[in-house]
């Protein structure tokens, strides 16, 4: 089993990470302090937004994972997809990072080793 750093740690540095390169992120919803999952929204300049969210691999670790991506002639159906999984999982934390290629800093997360 992977170690895992808790989840408002992971999600300040993310946000820190973006600003630094200067792009904007923010919390769109907070889920467990210590445990809760991520569920990461990519988006730039007015393209369409991509979910991303650690899926388990059979090998027991996690993978970032596309799970959704906005539609340009059905945008609010991504808004919905994202309530849902908020109201499935009262743990999720849901954070946009608005910024060119934000996948690059969702490759990083959570890959420090405690």
């Amino acid at each position: 089993m992977e170690a895992r750093l808790p989840a408002h740690i992971e999600v300040s540095g993310l946000i820190r990470s973006v600003e630094a390169a200067g792009g904007f992120a923010t919390v769109i919803a907070r889920g467990e302090r210590d445990a809760g999952t991520l569920l990461v929204i990519c988006c730039a300049n007015g393209s369409p937004a991509k979910a991303y969210e650690r899926m388990p691999l059979p090998d027991g670790t996690r993978a970032w994972t596309l799970t959704r991506t906005q539609a340009p002639e059905t945008p609010q159906e991504f808004w919905d997809y994202c309530d849902r999984r908020k109201q499935q999982d009262g743990d999720l934390w849901i954070v946009e990072l608005d910024i060119a290629d934000g996948e690059r800093f969702i490759a990083l997360a959570g890959s420090a080793r405690c």
